[in-house]
């Protein structure tokens, strides 16, 4: 048992809009792995930072990535960060994975001032750009499709993902 098709990207490349939109059209359920672990947690990604720290986050992150891998058969979105896990890359390899690829400048518009994205705190746009620069290499190594987001309406890159997913089926 393995998800149908899991999204990776950056903040801001609509991994969560794209989505949930995509698990609808191919009647299948949506997970989002910052939303479980905020619900596990009963706190918010951005209070796991503040109070307990980054590296407990990663690990609550690694643990829930490798239990939906083994029990979910739908569409999982998960968080921009959780390519930086070696272990995570490589469990990937258990579905298909669509990198939604954005620039910065798409990206620092859709997270606005990022206050609710606790990596993202300060400088928005420049964090994304050496966000964008550690991770690119990590998306391209676990992605089997990239799907470049930028300029494009949701509409526009859910029907990608939709052709993208029936030709490989």
């Amino acid at each position: 048992m393995s998800p149908r098709l899991i999204f990776v990207g950056a903040p801001g490349s609509g991994k969560t809009t794209i989505g949930k939109i995509v698990a609808k059209n191919l009647d299948s359920d949506f997970i989002d792995v910052d939303h479980e672990i905020e619900m596990d947690e009963k706190v918010t990604i951005s209070e796991i930072f503040v109070q307990k720290g980054e590296s407990y986050f990663r690990q609550l992150e690694r643990n829930k990535i490798n239990e939906l891998l083994n029990s979910f058969q739908g569409v999982l979105s998960l968080g921009g960060g959780s390519v930086l896990d070696e272990t995570t890359r490589l469990a990937l390899a258990i579905a298909p994975v669509v990198w939604l690829k954005v620039s910065p400048g798409d990206a620092s518009s859709r997270v606005g001032l990022g206050l609710s994205r606790p990596v993202l705190m300060g400088n928005v746009r420049s964090t994304l750009v050496k966000l964008l620069e550690e991770r690119t290499p990590l998306y391209e190594e676990v992605a089997d499709w990239e799907i470049d987001t930028s300029g494009k309406s949701i509409e526009e890159v859910v029907q990608e993902v939709i052709l993208k997913t029936s030709e490989a089926i």
